[in-house]
């Protein structure tokens, strides 16, 4: 059974820090790539990082120079540091496997908030 589970969530003031963290089970972790998603109310999903299996990075313009995607395969996580928040970031954020199938992860709120 594949298992995606998103962790790091929370309240967070303007400017402040989070680092979500994505634990994959049930799959040969290291052939896929990844990719984090967020969804705002009243908004679609959309793409904020992906990584691929060799490590290399793409970000939305939105986030590009505030949030880092990296992977850690010997733990079969992927992580997204996200630095200089802001309100507009505040979302549910979701892990998604990025090639060979799809399986996503259930979500992490993020609020940035005073």
């Amino acid at each position: 059974q594949v298992q995606l589970v998103e962790s790091g969530g929370g309240l967070v003031q303007p400017g402040g820090s989070l680092r979500l963290a994505c634990a994959a089970s049930g799959i040969f972790f290291r052939i896929y790539a990844m990719g984090w998603y967020r969804q705002s109310p009243g908004k679609q999903r959309e793409l904020v990082a992906t990584i691929s299996t060799s490590s290399y990075t793409n970000y939305a313009d939105s986030v590009k120079g505030r949030f880092t995607i990296s992977r850690d395969n010997a733990k079969n996580t992927v992580y997204l540091q996200m630095n200089s928040l802001k309100p507009e970031d505040t979302a549910v954020y979701y892990c998604k496997t990025e090639n060979r199938a799809d399986y996503w992860g259930q979500g992490t709120q993020v609020t940035v908030s005073s």
